[in-house]
This record gives structure tokens, C-alpha cells and sequence, in this order.
């Protein structure tokens, strides 16, 4: 089954998220000494890899095998395929209402299945409601003991102070374009797409610094069947 290059190439260790040296270095850092925080608030814009590099953290730290994470083990291959028992991620864009945080705070008051940590991912947590926010207030306070919450957010603004506060911060920022190039060209060379350099710099320039943009567009162009040169990338978005 075809599998979009988006996907197929989503970062699956620290070291291959791309463009945030300063996030990956401090988490990996914090995972080696143990020193775990119970709430991450991962800010950014869309495409750069808040919710990858949530879903690694949630790996690295319930990792069974010796490289963190290995990627082999039972807990890694679970939370690759999305279903670890111990770790939810929600879309709060389409479960923003007070029961389904209830649920979810319902479920770190147990011990965690596998023996690890609970890690609750909430992906465009800025989208959940006031009442929402309320319920939460209390457990991330005072998490109960191997609970971790990540909330991963494009506005960072619309996240309450009092979660602001009792959270670690990482700042997502965009990608440079010499960033974005040079992983075009390497998909492409894998691919066999025939990519020049000026159509890469041409891709990177259209999406501005947002690397699964870059990629979608890439996708896209393959199916013209030619050289994906600076003038098609132009024509194709119509600039």
C-alpha cells in the first residue's frame, strides 16, 4: 500500500527530528538522567515536529531495550502503531468538551499496564473548552506518580497561564530553507524522484519553512513523471 512520503519518513528518533537542536538535546538529556517533568507544553507552528517528537519522548521513556528508543521493542512497536496501552493521544480539535478530559484523567488514577510511564499527548490542546481546562488543573498539579502530559499547541496563546505555569516549554521553530533542501533531496534521491536543486529551493520557498508542507508538495510533484525544476514548482502553486 502506497505510504505518503509525510509518513513515511516521520521522524522516528530524537535525532532525526530536524531543525529544533535545542529541544532534542535538553529532552534527551532529561530522559538519560531521569529527570522526567510531569507536563511538556510543546508550542509551534504546524509541520514542525511537535507531535513527532511527542510521540518519541513517549518511546524514549517506557523504552525496554538498551538505544533509547530502540524502535524493537514490544513498547516502541505499540506506541509506532498507536496502540500502547499506557499512552493516549488525543485531538482536542475533536475532543474539546469536560467528559473526554474526565475520561482521560480517570485513567492515570491507575497503575500503568506495562509497569512504565502514563503519557497523555494532546494534540491542538489550545482547541479544548474552559471546563476542559478546569478539569485538568488539579491532576497537573499534582500528577499522580509516572503520569507525563504533553500538550502540543499551534496557539500557544490560547493555553491557560496555570497550565503555562506548570509546564516545561519547548518552542518549535520553522526551518531554515538550506534545512529543508537538503532533506528534499535525500527523499528524492532514496525515491528515485528526479528533484533538481533549484525545484528544492523552489518547494522550500513556497512553504516557508514548514518541512511536512514541503514534503505533502513533494509528494505532489512526483506524479508529474519529469524533472521537478524551480519553474514547475512555481506553476504548479500558481506563483
Amino acid at each position: 500500500m502506497y505510504q505518503p512520503i509525510h509518513l513515511k519518513y516521520r521522524p522516528q528518533t530524537l535525532s532525526e527530528i530536524i531543525g529544533q537542536e535545542t529541544t532534542v538535546t535538553t529532552l534527551k538529556n532529561a530522559v538519560t538522567e531521569k529527570m522526567i517533568a510531569p507536563s511538556y507544553l510543546f508550542i509551534g507552528s504546524r509541520g514542525t515536529g511537535k507531535t513527532s517528537t511527542a510521540r518519541i519522548l513517549a518511546k524514549m521513556i517506557n523504552c525496554q531495550g538498551e538505544a533509547v528508543p530502540c524502535n524493537i521493542c514490544e513498547s516502541c512497536v505499540s506506541i509506532n502503531k498507536g496502540n500502547h496501552l499506557d499512552v493516549i493521544e488525543i485531538d482536542a480539535a475533536s475532543n474539546s468538551g469536560v467528559e473526554a478530559m474526565r475520561e482521560i484523567i480517570e485513567r492515570t488514577q491507575f497503575a500503568s499496564v506495562a509497569g512504565g510511564y502514563k503519557v497523555i499527548i494532546i494534540d491542538e490542546c489550545h482547541s479544548l473548552s474552559g471546563q476542559a481546562w478546569q478539569s485538568l488543573l488539579k491532576t497537573t498539579e499534582n500528577p499522580p506518580p509516572n503520569v507525563v502530559f504533553i500538550f502540543c499547541t499551534t496557539e500557544s496563546g490560547k493555553v491557560p497561564e496555570t497550565i503555562v505555569s506548570r509546564s516545561q516549554s519547548f518552542e518549535f521553530k520553522l526551518i531554515g530553507n538550506p534545512t529543508i533542501v537538503k532533506n528534499l533531496l535525500l527523499i528524492a534521491n532514496k525515491e528515485g524522484i528526479e528533484l533538481e536543486e533549484d525545484g528544492a529551493v523552489a518547494i522550500a520557498k513556497v512553504k516557508n519553512g514548514h518541512i511536512r508542507d514541503s514534503q505533502t508538495l513533494l509528494d505532489q510533484l512526483r506524479n508529474l513523471n519529469r524533472a521537478i525544476t524551480k519553474e514547475i514548482v512555481y506553476q504548479v502553486c500558481g506563483v
